[in-house]
């Protein structure tokens, strides 16, 4: 059976549109926003815009190398504390105690994951280099970070930490 030129070029189509459409749904899911859910008072649902015009005690800003082999230039990126955006939704607490078992779940739209207990956000200089940003070296991050991403400046190695394409924070307290 010959397909010929005219069913190959439609053959074609298909095919590419069947193998892009998930990349065009994944670019487009969650992608131009972040959520912040789970056990907190008021849920969250932030663009870009929404970030920078955050009062200036949320808004921060850090240095940082790859890790301690990088010598290059530290580069310098923009956002908002994450400890900051998580008070701003408001902890639902059923007790004192409950703080000292939240957890936050920073989650990128394919899936990637990384967790920070309450108490290392907000006691620790490691938590206070936590942050959602939105600008690397004074222009908006590129493509490969997506419009939001999530860096935590201030641990050795700053790898394994960054989300990109930051797509939701989920917070949780555990139960003892």
């Amino acid at each position: 059976m010959t397909i010929g030129r005219f069913g190959a070029a439609w053959l074609l189509a298909i095919a590419a549109w069947v193998l892009l459409l998930p990349g065009v749904a994944w670019a487009a899911n969650g992608s131009n926003e972040v959520a912040v859910t789970g056990d907190v008072v008021k849920p969250l649902h932030l663009t870009v815009d929404d970030l920078r015009a955050l009062p200036p005690e949320q808004s921060a800003s850090a240095a940082m190398r790859r890790g301690p082999e990088d010598t290059g230039a530290p580069t310098t990126v923009r956002g908002v504390s994450l400890a900051a955006l998580v008070k701003r939704a408001g902890l639902v607490e059923p007790d004192r105690h409950s703080w000292k078992h939240t957890v936050v779940l920073a989650v990128a739209t394919d899936g990637y994951s990384v967790a920070y207990s309450w108490p290392e956000l907000v006691n620790t200089d490691v938590g206070a280099g936590v942050l959602v940003v939105y600008e690397r070296d004074g222009k908006a991050l590129d493509a490969s970070e997506g419009p939001i991403a999530l860096v935590s400046a201030k641990d050795e190695r700053t790898g394994p930490r960054h989300v990109r394409w930051l797509q939701r924070i989920e917070v949780t307290i555990l139960k003892p």
